[in-house]
């Protein structure tokens, strides 16, 4: 088949949809991209990249197409707005006039919903089917994440969103409780399939280079890493880390990666004085965190209390079960049930600072052998559940249909 991919973001930032390219190619599909030009992790354009420059290049066999955007900046306010907006309107611009043959379009639908425009207009013009593959449900992210709760704005963002999901020949959700919603969106029951995500093939268990037991200071390391925004609620792991150091100060937490947040909680941590058990090593790139991984005790994830994200499953979920280790959960809804039926950690709900505490402490308390337990219990799950090669096969008869 000759497939393109639409999303705004694609190597060399790193996100799943780098994968998913590379799977698709190496099942023998002709295999192109349609994204923006990478800015993610630092707000303003890669070296080598411009507004106008590098519109088309190759990675590893895959033909790319990028339109010009205004960059994040700091992610914040309508600095991130223009972002979204800018590729959503200079893409669908580009798509009308740059020609790209293909049987079938894939928009990889992370925030913000209207990057699928310009694969809606590839769809119009090549005469092909479009599936879209929901990771993030849209405008209930902007409820959870800002002070925007309603009125003209997200009306609007409702509107587009419909309008966005009549027009997709099927749609694939990441979590089987987003079919309920898309149902009270009028979207037909068979017109969605579900296709949680997997891990790439470099996530499994490493062993430790010593070179990195610098970052991993404590007796036990809980280590976080991901995005560092509003939807992971790190006030509710301050609170806790604070209530664990009163009885066990020898616990580090260990936070890999950056974000819109990220001085603001370097901050909130120096107010609470818990700079002692914390560690903030930076932005790595993907290849090394199977690596850093090695060195956790249990691998935390942590989401805000809110519907929308009760409904979500957290992508490095399965990075984490996929290295076999222990995981600490503090969420509600689905991530929660899937730590809970694979047996691989200890889970608490989302923003409960004691409940959170509490599970810290307990497992400190684990011996070694019931931590290589949970761990095994993680891989195994990953294995039954999200095994790359199986969601490969099943994203390819969605596709092949």
């Amino acid at each position: 088949m000759k497939i393109l991919i639409v999303g705004q973001y694609f190597w060399p930032e790193n996100f799943r949809i780098n994968d998913l390219a590379l799977g698709l190619q190496e099942r023998g599909h002709e295999v192109t991209v349609f994204t923006g030009k990478p800015n993610f992790h630092t707000g303003h354009f890669y070296k080598g990249y411009s507004f106008f420059g590098k519109a088309k290049e190759n990675w590893q066999g895959i033909p790319i197409y990028r339109a010009p955007l205004i960059t994040r900046g700091s992610g914040k306010g309508i600095r991130l707005i223009l972002n979204y907006l800018s590729f959503a309107i200079f893409g669908s611009i580009k798509a009308l006039f740059v020609k790209i043959p293909a049987e079938t379009i894939l928009v990889y639908q992370q925030s913000p919903v209207i990057l699928a425009l310009p694969g809606i207009v590839y769809k119009w013009k090549n005469r092909a089917k479009l599936v879209l593959y929901v990771q993030d449900l849209w405008p209930e992210s902007v409820t959870a994440t800002t002070n925007i709760k309603g009125g003209f704005v997200i009306k609007v963002l409702n509107s587009i969103t419909n309008w966005i999901y009549r027009r997709s020949d099927t749609i694939l959700i990441q979590s089987n409780a987003f079919r309920h919603f898309l149902e009270s969106r009028n979207v037909p029951p068979a017109k969605i399939v579900y296709l949680p995500n997997t891990a790439e093939s470099l996530y499994q268990k490493r062993e430790k280079l010593p070179e990195l037991a610098k970052y991993f200071p404590g007796e036990m390391n809980i280590v976080f890493a991901g995005t560092i925004g509003a939807a992971q609620s790190f006030g509710t792991l301050v609170a806790a880390a604070k209530l664990v150091k009163e009885k066990d100060p020898g616990i580090c937490w260990v936070i890999i990666g950056d974000g819109r947040m990220r001085e603001d909680l370097i901050g909130l941590v120096k107010k609470e004085q818990l700079e002692d058990v914390f560690r903030f090593i930076g932005f790595f790139e993907l290849e090394k965190m199977p690596l850093f991984f090695a060195y956790a005790d249990a691998l935390l994830i942590s989401l805000k209390k809110d519907l929308i994200f009760s409904l979500t499953v957290p992508a490095k979920l399965q990075s984490y079960m996929a290295c076999g280790k222990p995981v600490i959960g503090s969420l509600d809804g689905e991530g929660s049930r899937i730590i809970r039926d694979a047996d691989c950690g200890l889970c608490s709900g989302a923003e409960d600072v004691d409940g959170l505490a509490r599970n810290v402490l307990e497992f400190r308390r684990i011996s070694v052998l019931d931590r290589e337990r949970l761990g095994g219990n993680a891989l195994a799950y990953y294995r039954k559940e999200f095994e790359r090669n199986k969601l490969l096969v099943r994203l390819e008869e969605v596709l092949k249909k």
